[in-house]
């Protein structure tokens, strides 16, 4: 499936001897002001120069401490050093909406959604986190910030509850999450599928280090079969139901769809939802 409207940009191209040495600096730093630019430039900055007067902390300008930290973050996420609290429990889960059209296992909310959530569950402050900036002095000045905007109506939690983005613990009335792709039927020991449920698109897999990974390939103009980053990620979990269980298996969650450093589609999706693409990479309709 085609997807028109989108481009994945590719680097191609060549150096010799001091040339190469040249370019390199000049390639790492422009990559690092890209990624730096992505977030500043979206709802996540929560820091002092954010861009979002709605959620802006007056304590420090750093922007990655709200997430993650170098030193002694919560391994317990799939996620890289993360810096805040999560809490698994209490969760109400799609599975338990009663519906009828349901045809895949949900397994209880983990994986990357878990990091998603202890920011969008709107249950702690979005100060609260392991380790705050600075060095190691717990009476830096973050501890005396201030929320602004519709942040602070709530002592600084997300929101409250009449906007979107804090989801709470009942996440019946979301997409699932934690829940097997197409229907199951994917595997480590059946890689390739198909899913049990023809409705979905087939995903695409592959060995990533020792860890076999899938993915929803968009094939926007100019993509790969290569997993890229406008591609919809599938989370590779250990399946505890279904025919499968006891293995391997991918899984869509709250990243499958949105990535939380882009600033070039809204509600950080990663690819254009126009025409309903982001449903459609996945869901054969």
């Amino acid at each position: 499936m085609k997807i028109l409207g989108q481009r994945k940009s590719s680097c191609r191209w060549s150096a010799r001897g001091a040339g190469f040495k040249l370019l390199m600096p000049a390639v790492l730093l422009a990559a690092a002001q890209l990624a730096g630019a992505g977030i500043f430039n979206t709802k996540h900055n929560l820091g002092s120069a954010g861009v979002n007067a709605a959620s802006n902390f007056s304590g420090t300008s750093e922007i990655c401490v709200f997430c993650h930290t170098p030193h002694g973050g919560d391994a317990s996420a799939a996620v890289p050093l993360w810096n805040r609290h999560l809490d698994p429990n209490g969760f109400e889960t799609y599975d338990q909406l009663g519906t009828t059209t349901l045809d895949a296992q949900i397994e209880n909310v983990g994986s990357v959604s878990i990091a998603c959530l202890s920011c969008h569950d709107g249950t702690q402050a979005m100060d609260s986190m392991i380790n705050e900036p600075g060095s190691g002095d717990r009476n830096f000045a973050f501890a005396n910030g201030v929320w602004s905007g519709q942040a602070a109506t709530v002592n600084g939690r997300i929101g409250p509850v009449t906007v979107i983005t804090n989801l709470g613990k009942d996440l019946t009335n979301d997409h699932p999450i934690g829940i097997q792709y197409a229907g199951g039927g994917y595997s480590a020991s059946n890689p390739s599928g198909p899913g049990m449920d023809k409705d979905f698109n087939p995903a695409e897999t592959a060995i990533n280090g020792v860890t076999r990974v899938w993915w929803v390939n968009t094939l926007t103009e100019g993509g790969t079969s290569d997993f890229e980053r406008t591609d919809m990620k599938l989370y590779t979990r250990v399946g505890t139901k279904g025919v499968y269980a006891g293995e391997p298996q991918p899984y869509v969650e709250c990243a499958s769809c949105h990535d939380p450093h882009v600033d070039y589609n809204p509600t950080f999706l990663r690819i254009d939802p126009s025409g309903s693409a982001v449903c459609l990479t996945c869901h054969n309709k």
